[in-house]
């Protein structure tokens, strides 16, 4: 019985943990995409203070904000 029970406890503990781990995961995937879209919007303005009025180089500027928009 005691065997039975010790099973029990552990049976529902790995469950436990395996299903949060999961949603850590998760979080984890969409902590990264934010923290890659961060980076781009600050590549682009970056990019957008040295273009200064060169359409150009502001076009040229315009791949972060395609590249932030695009699904991942």
């Amino acid at each position: 019985m005691k065997s039975v029970c010790i099973f029990g406890f552990a049976l529902i503990l790995g469950l436990t943990l395996a299903c949060s781990s999961n949603q850590d995961r998760a979080y984890k995937a969409q902590e990264d995409v934010h923290s890659e879209k961060l980076k781009l919007v600050d590549e682009y303005k970056k990019c957008r203070e040295t273009a200064g009025t060169d359409n150009e180089k502001v076009q040229s500027c315009d791949r972060y904000l395609e590249a932030e928009d695009a699904p991942k």
